[in-house]
């Protein structure tokens, strides 16, 4: 398929996982926003003052560490209000060695402080833990703990409590203690450095309880009401407000290294804290981390897009450009060039006049594919029929592209190392490095079905940042006389037809002894008839045609982490699986880890 309609348009970097239940959709071609921004996002986007050290700290962290702890089985659990009571016990006893941990650690930072304003504001920070303390008792016994029965922190706990008492007595990059300090401004140092590790926690917590009062107004008798609406109140973000723009002040004048040192500090505590969610017991059936969930029921198929799914550009425009940048090469070398080309300055306005022309008789197809009413539920048959249309003139342009001539010429060497270079989504490489180091503890297999002109550059591409290791490509390929292509293409795969019909070859040739569960990750039209029939289908990116062509035919967009709880309440101990294909429902998301935590789970599942 020639995906000259994304050039101009490529899916935008993800922002912050603040839109983990936000899903996105787009106005005028080419500008995106978020449809639905969720309760937290325009908290967090005010959290403090644009260009703040606490900002930036929370924006580098957050993007990964917030959506693996919102997507833990205990969390999922808890926002579908059907988290066993001995999970939420075990929680809320590791929780107060959390909150002594915490209170002594403000103790401490309140003591190196210099500044009076400082130490106020810290002293009343302490104050709201302690209080948090005193309500910690009853609600122990609300929950049938035994307040006065010493439960021993976990290896979580201990390893987040040491971490944080550890800096704030001064032990940070192997620095002498604050008992060891001299002069005020080291003491002032490890004041900034303790607050540094505390303010991940505030902000986490007070993000995770605007994400999950969602769920309070689907269900008012929620059982852990009471929890979310704690973290949720407007007292809560004021003390997160509170210790971030204390952390603002106590970092205005430290070196650029100090301050690296207090976002590494912020980026463990996130760490510990995702960890610390990981940790609970949850000793009932889950729907994520999916692995999890299948278990040794059912094999895992994981179907992904490339172009713009897994990467920020389009091959196809990549390739283009080698191929003009080759016959540039080529002129300059003083060598009889024997293709059959014109100038390189010819040969791009011949690209540019296919990219045109493709961009006009694409809309015009969409629109002829389009059915005249919206459809209340899907109609699977009818948007295949439709998508035939759209396979057509697919074809039709890729025909056009072989006999301009403009792919000729290329060296496989230059591909490879375009394919070295290019720069995949947030969060994409580590998914697929992961698999590669657990696919032998995983029943689970992975492909990409991708339009890409030549495979050798998403093998070069997932290859160049080690995770090719597993994954099964297939794609078109180039045709090569030596090391040099001819401008042919081997097309295996041209539309959304051939890709669906490929994904059901793969699925039916799947060891029938074992059932098989499938996810599908895509982001446009092509990918549509893929991501109905996988029982799973994850929306990444914001593509207009795509929502229009769904929406038309019947599909509806749900964001990831609420359509996961809706799943977990509908969970029982029964063998059945919630997810079902051809639903109509697809998910969508905002990062490729959301999709790493909802599949793998965090390092810590």
């Amino acid at each position: 398929m020639l995906v000259l309609h994304r050039l101009r348009h490529p899916l935008p970097r993800p922002l912050l996982a603040s839109s983990i239940s936000s899903c996105w959709s787009s106005t005028t071609k080419g500008e995106r926003r978020p449809a639905m921004a969720s309760s937290s996002s325009s908290a967090s986007a005010a959290v403090v003052a644009e260009g703040s050290a606490a900002r930036r700290f929370w924006i580098a962290a957050s993007t990964r560490e917030a959506a693996f702890a919102a997507y833990t089985p205990f969390l999922l659990s808890l926002a579908a209000g059907n988290l066993h009571l001995d999970g939420f016990r075990h929680y809320i006893a590791q929780d107060a060695h959390f909150l002594h941990a915490f209170a002594r650690a403000y103790e401490m930072a309140e003591d190196c402080a210099d500044d009076d304003d400082d130490r106020a504001t810290i002293a009343a920070l302490r104050k709201a833990i302690l209080q948090e303390l005193n309500l910690h008792a009853s609600v122990l016994k609300e929950w049938g703990v035994d307040p006065t029965k010493v439960i021993p922190p976990s290896a979580a706990t201990t390893k987040y409590t040491d971490f944080l008492l550890a800096t704030a007595a001064g032990k940070v990059d192997g620095a002498k203690g604050s008992d060891k300090m001299v002069t005020p401004f080291e003491k002032t140092k490890i004041a900034a450095y303790t607050v540094g590790a505390m303010t991940p926690c505030m902000r986490l917590y007070a993000y995770l309880g605007k994400e999950l009062t969602a769920f309070l107004k689907q269900d008012e008798n929620h059982p852990y009401k009471k929890w979310i609406n704690t973290y949720a109140s407007s007292d809560f973000e004021d003390n997160a407000l509170q210790i971030e723009e204390l952390l603002d002040k106590l970092s205005v004048s430290l070196t650029g290294e100090e301050l690296e040192i207090i976002g590494k500090l912020y980026q463990q505590a996130m760490k510990l804290e995702v960890e610390f969610f990981s940790a609970q017991l949850v000793d009932q059936p889950i729907v994520a981390p999916l692995s999890r969930y299948c278990g040794a029921k059912y094999k895992l198929l994981v179907f992904s897009d490339f172009d713009l799914t897994c990467t920020v550009v389009d091959s196809s425009a990549i390739l283009a450009e080698i191929a003009i940048l080759s016959f540039q090469k080529s002129s300059q070398s003083g060598i009889d060039n024997t293709l059959d080309r014109t100038k390189s300055a010819d040969l791009r306005n011949s690209w540019n006049m296919l990219s045109k022309q493709y961009m006009e008789e694409y809309e015009e197809c969409m629109e002829r594919l389009l059915p005249s009413e919206e459809s209340k539920s899907l109609d699977y048959d009818q948007l295949y029929k439709g998508l035939e249309v759209l396979a057509e003139f697919e074809k039709l342009a890729n025909s056009r592209v072989v006999d301009s001539g403009v792919l000729r010429g290329m060296n496989l060497e230059d591909i490879r190392k375009a394919g070295e270079r290019l720069i995949l989504q947030d969060g994409c490489k580590n998914f697929f490095q992961k698999i590669g180091r657990t696919r032998e503890n995983l029943n689970l297999d992975i492909h990409i079905l991708s339009y890409c002109w030549c495979a050798e550059l998403i093998r070069s591409a997932f290859s160049s940042v080690g995770c090719l290791d597993g994954v099964n490509i297939h794609s078109n390929e180039f045709a090569f006389e030596g090391s040099v292509s001819t401008g042919e293409i081997d097309r295996k795969m041209q539309s959304p037809v051939d890709k669906v019909e490929k994904f059901k070859s793969i699925k039916s040739g799947t060891d029938s002894t074992t059932p098989s569960l499938s996810v599908y990750i895509g982001d446009s039209v092509g990918d549509l008839l893929c991501l109905l029939e996988a029982d799973i289908g994850i929306v990444v990116g914001s593509s207009t045609s795509l929502r229009r062509v769904g929406k038309q035919f019947g599909v509806s967009f749900v964001p990831l982490f609420p359509g996961l709880v809706e799943k977990q309440r509908q969970l029982t101990e029964q063998d059945a699986s919630v997810f079902k294909a051809r639903s109509g429902v697809l998910y969508t998301v905002s990062s490729w880890s959301e999709i790493h935590a909802f599949i793998l789970g965090s390092d810590f599942s």
